[in-house]
C-alpha cells in the first residue's frame, strides 16, 4: 500500500497538468466549434470592415495557403487536391455565403458548391460562382507587407485571371488587410483557451527548472531542452520551435540575440549560482504559446537569489510596463516601440524590445513592435504601418541589459510572456514573472 501511495505523490505534478488536455475527439469538437463561431460571427464584421464583399482562398494540398490552413476542420490535417474556399458577404442582406468548390464540404460551415459531373472544369464552376454573384472587389491572399497573407501561389494566382471574366480582372484586389484580420482576431472563448495553454506552458517551465529535472554539476542546458521537449510529447502536445536554455554567470562575456540559435556550447554544464533563461512554446487547440523565464541556482547556505539579481529582474518587469502602457488603440508598431525606448531610457534603463503576434502561429500576422535587430523601427516587408487592433495578442518579447558590479559584467534580463490587448487595454493572459525561480525550491522547515 506504501508503493502505491509513494508512487501516486510521485505522479501527482503529472496528473494535474494532464487532466487538463482534452482527448484528441474532444479538441476536435472544440476546434470546429470555434471555427463555426469565427465563420458565422468573426468573420462577417471583418469583411465588412476591410471594404471586401467577396475573398476566394485557393490551395493545394501540401502547399496550403497559411490563412486557409487555419479554415480546415479539425479532421482535415491537409488541404485535398485543389481546395477553393469562395466566401461572399451582402452586407445590406447581413448574409455571408460560406461555399466550398470542391466535391464535399468543409466542415459544417463551408458547403460544397461544385457538382463535377455537371461542370468537369473547376475552375470553370468558381467564375460561375463569381459571375451570379457579381462582387464589387475580390480578394485574393497576395502581399509585400505580411506573409502570412501571402499565400496564393503564382501557379493558381495565374490560373485564376486567366478564367476570370475580363470585365472582373479590375476588381482584383490584395486581401492582405483581411486576411491579417482573421489570424489576429480572438474570441472570448479562445481567450479562456489561451489562458489555459499559458498556465500549461508556465507549469512546464516551473518544473523544468526545479531539481526535479536540474541538479548542479551534473545536468547540463541541452539535457533540459530535451527534458521540456518530451515533456510536451508526453502530455500529448506539440513545440512549435524547439526549446532553448542557456547561462549567464560570472565567468561569461555578454553575448548576443543570435547566441541562442548559433554558436551557443552544448551539454553547457549547470552550476550553482548560475542564471538560467528559456525560451519556449507550446501548440494546443491551434493557438501558441511563446514564453521566456529566468531561474537561478542556489549556492550552498542560500535560500534566496541575491539581490543585484531580484533588482535586475525589477528592471526587466520595468520595460515590460514602459512598453505595454504604449500599447494605444490604432497605433502602429513603429510608434509604439518609439515611444517605450524613449520612456525606458529616460528612466536610466538599457531596453531592446522586439513583441511580435501571437496566436494561430507563434510569430504571427498583426502589429510587430520591433525586431531584435530593427530598434529603430522595421521596414514595410514586416508590417510597418499595421496598426494596433483590439481582440489581439502578443509575445511580449524583450530585455534590459543591467550592470552587475558583483560579477564585473552586464547581463541581459530576457523576458517574453503572452498578453492581450483588448478595448479596456492590455493585461498578460496568465501573468507575468516578477520573481526568480530557485533550483533548488528552498524548503524552510529545514531552516538554512
Amino acid at each position: 500500500m506504501r508503493k502505491t501511495i509513494n508512487l501516486v505523490l510521485l505522479l501527482l505534478p503529472f496528473i494535474a497538468i494532464s487532466q487538463q488536455i482534452l482527448p484528441e475527439v474532444e479538441r476536435a469538437r472544440v476546434v470546429d466549434e470555434i471555427l463555426d463561431e469565427r465563420f458565422n460571427n468573426v468573420l462577417p464584421k471583418l469583411m465588412d470592415d476591410a471594404g471586401l464583399d467577396m475573398w476566394v482562398l485557393i490551395s493545394r494540398e501540401y502547399n496550403e495557403d497559411p490563412v486557409l490552413r487555419t479554415m480546415l476542420p479539425a479532421t482535415w490535417l491537409n488541404a485535398r487536391r485543389r481546395t477553393i474556399i469562395l466566401f461572399y458577404r451582402d452586407k445590406e442582406k447581413n448574409t455571408i455565403d460560406k461555399l466550398a468548390v470542391a466535391r464535399y464540404n468543409i466542415g459544417k460551415s463551408i458547403i460544397s458548391a461544385w457538382d463535377k459531373e455537371k461542370e468537369p472544369n473547376q475552375w470553370k464552376r468558381l467564375m460561375e460562382l463569381i459571375v451570379e454573384r457579381n462582387p464589387q472587389k475580390i480578394g485574393l491572399n497576395f502581399s509585400n507587407d505580411h506573409n502570412i497573407a501571402d499565400g496564393l501561389d503564382k501557379t493558381d494566382y495565374d490560373e485564376f485571371m486567366a478564367n476570370l471574366p475580363k470585365k472582373h480582372h479590375s476588381k482584383v484586389v490584395s486581401a492582405e488587410q483581411l486576411a491579417v484580420r482573421w489570424i489576429e482576431t480572438r474570441t472570448p472563448r479562445e481567450m479562456t483557451i489561451f489562458n489555459q495553454l499559458t498556465d500549461i506552458t508556465h507549469d512546464i517551465i516551473a518544473e523544468a527548472f526545479s531539481e526535479k529535472v536540474i541538479t548542479p554539476g551534473i545536468t547540463t542546458t541541452t539535457e533540459v531542452e530535451w527534458w521540456m521537449r518530451q515533456k510536451v510529447t508526453d502530455l500529448g502536445l506539440e513545440t512549435w520551435f524547439h526549446p532553448t536554455v542557456d547561462v549567464q554567470r560570472t565567468s561569461e562575456e555578454l553575448v548576443g540575440h543570435l547566441y541562442s540559435f548559433s554558436g551557443r556550447p552544448d551539454d553547457e554544464v549547470i552550476q550553482r549560482g548560475d542564471l538560467l533563461h528559456c525560451d519556449f512554446g507550446i501548440t494546443y487547440l491551434r493557438l501558441n504559446t511563446d514564453c521566456q523565464e529566468l531561474a537561478y541556482v542556489l549556492k550552498p547556505e542560500e535560500t534566496e537569489a541575491p539581490s543585484f539579481l531580484v533588482n535586475a529582474l525589477y528592471d526587466g518587469n520595468r520595460v515590460q510596463d514602459f512598453l505595454t502602457q504604449n500599447m494605444v488603440k490604432g497605433k502602429v508598431g513603429n510608434e509604439i516601440l518609439a515611444k517605450a525606448l524613449k520612456d525606458a531610457k529616460a528612466a536610466g534603463l538599457q531596453p531592446s524590445i522586439y513583441t511580435h503576434p501571437l496566436g494561430m502561429y507563434g510569430h504571427s500576422a498583426g502589429t510587430t513592435i520591433g525586431m531584435w535587430d530593427s530598434q529603430g523601427g522595421v521596414m514595410k516587408d514586416d508590417g510597418e504601418n499595421y496598426p494596433l487592433n483590439p481582440n489581439t495578442a502578443y509575445a511580449i518579447e524583450l530585455n534590459a541589459t543591467v550592470n552587475i558590479p558583483e560579477w564585473n559584467r552586464d547581463i541581459r534580463i530576457m523576458l517574453e510572456e503572452p498578453g492581450f490587448f483588448g478595448e479596456d487595454g492590455f493585461r498578460y493572459i496568465n501573468g507575468r514573472q516578477t520573481e526568480l525561480l530557485l533550483i533548488p525550491r528552498p524548503k524552510s522547515h529545514l531552516g538554512n
